[in-house]
């Protein structure tokens, strides 16, 4: 019996055990409990604040792994949410009128005919490939001059937030083809699925569920791999690194775009299960909310991001429900709270907690603060050694 203990413990120091268990105790919590404990109401609740945990995902690997601290990340979620948005809108515009149909309020607002580049998002196929490649390509794209320029740091921050803010303010201005500051709202369908239904309802949360698991599983897999390494690196030693025959400004890009992607994906799914995007969910305020809550949970680890997230947007919604005036106070406090004294975010009080019971390191694993349960913040030592005979990120 002590040695099936013994193995057991050893089985669970193991990173790829813990990792295993911790996604099936997820999955089951998000495809089991959480459908048959929440009403209808709760889970698409709980189904936008997933998506909104896409965005931190993405936010934890080039924030807390590559140093970028990107606070223009409303940019890349409202580029998938507005393209989603508009194929619903012109699916519900053919439904009423035909193959040609026009959206209600272009009726109101605009001459009455669709712009050009909308047409392509009438198709579904091309719209799912826009929300995977624009958003992703843009941010490929302006990651490229921006880093090989070596901007970074404040500058490389004040330049995502001008970005976030230039978007909005396009958005706003552009009254007859996005809503301006009305949005696009009043969904009817979601690829032919009625979303009036509580049934497709469901059905959306799974989706959403399902891809914030599948786009942990891909940042884990990234932490882990070479590439992972050589961005700790890049973010403690980009001179070091760029000294020894690498381009930081590539693995930058790389990590940016990522995280792009990850955002639009989050963005795209947000429109059918809340039923509007607006400037409002796009601009510098929701950006830098998307930080706070990688920063509350933990930015240098797996979970933190995701969990720090949803606490915070559940937290926004519990208690604006009962202080309306007063939750925009609570969430500043929070975050000097979490900068001053917990840099590791809430993850950190799990590293202590761990020293505190004298538990043993894990055995493998990604490097130090990516994963929750690693017990490792972003204030201990990194594995950022660069092998100079070898030129590789160790």
């Amino acid at each position: 019996m002590t040695a099936v203990t013994e193995r057991a413990q050893t089985l669970f120091r193991s990173s790829r055990a813990r990792v295993i268990i911790g996604f099936a105790i997820a999955a089951v919590l998000l495809f089991a409990v959480a459908p048959a404990t929440l009403s209808t109401f709760r889970l698409g609740l709980l189904g936008k604040f997933l998506c909104l945990a896409m965005v931190a995902v993405g936010i934890g690997l080039a924030w807390g792994r590559g140093g970028m601290l990107t606070l223009g990340q409303g940019v890349f979620f409202g580029l998938g949410a507005y393209m989603m948005a508009m194929h619903l809108k012109l699916a519900d515009a053919a439904q009423v009128e035909g193959s040609g149909g026009v959206p209600d309020f272009m009726m109101l607002y605009g001459s009455g005919v669709v712009p050009g580049w909308w047409e392509p998002f009438r198709s579904p196929v091309v719209t799912i490939l826009a929300i995977l490649v624009v958003p992703a390509g843009v941010a490929a794209l302006l990651g490229w001059a921006v880093f090989t320029r070596r901007v970074r740091g404040a500058y490389f921050a004040i330049l995502s937030q001008a970005l976030a803010a230039a978007f909005a303010i396009l958005l706003i201005g552009q009254q007859a083809t996005t809503g301006g500051t009305n949005g696009l709202n009043g969904f009817r369908s979601f690829f032919g699925y009625d979303l009036a239904d509580p049934v497709n309802k469901r059905m959306l949360f799974f989706i959403a569920a399902g891809a914030l698991l599948v786009m942990v599983a891909i940042a884990r897999q990234l932490m882990v791999s070479r590439f992972g390494e050589l961005l700790v690196a890049v973010r403690d030693q980009e001179n070091r690194v760029r000294f020894l025959g690498y381009d930081p400004a590539k693995v930058k890009v790389v990590a940016y775009a990522v995280a792009a992607l990850m955002a639009s994906v989050g963005g795209a799914l947000f429109v059918p299960i809340v039923g509007i995007v607006s400037p409002a969910d796009v601009g510098v305020v929701p950006s830098i909310g998307f930080l706070i809550g990688v920063a509350i949970g933990g930015r240098a680890t797996l979970l933190g991001p995701v969990l720090g997230s949803i606490a915070v947007s559940w937290a926004q919604t519990t208690l604006s429900e009962q202080f309306p005036s007063g939750w925009i106070y609570a969430q500043g406090a929070l975050f000097i709270v979490v900068v001053a004294f917990l840099p590791g975010g809430l993850a950190e009080l799990f590293t202590r907690w761990r020293r505190s019971r004298g538990a043993p390191e894990p055995d493998a694993g990604p490097a130090p603060g990516g994963d929750v349960t690693s017990g490792a913040g972003p204030d201990e030592t990194e594995r950022t050694a660069v092998d100079a005979p070898s030129g590789r990120a160790s």
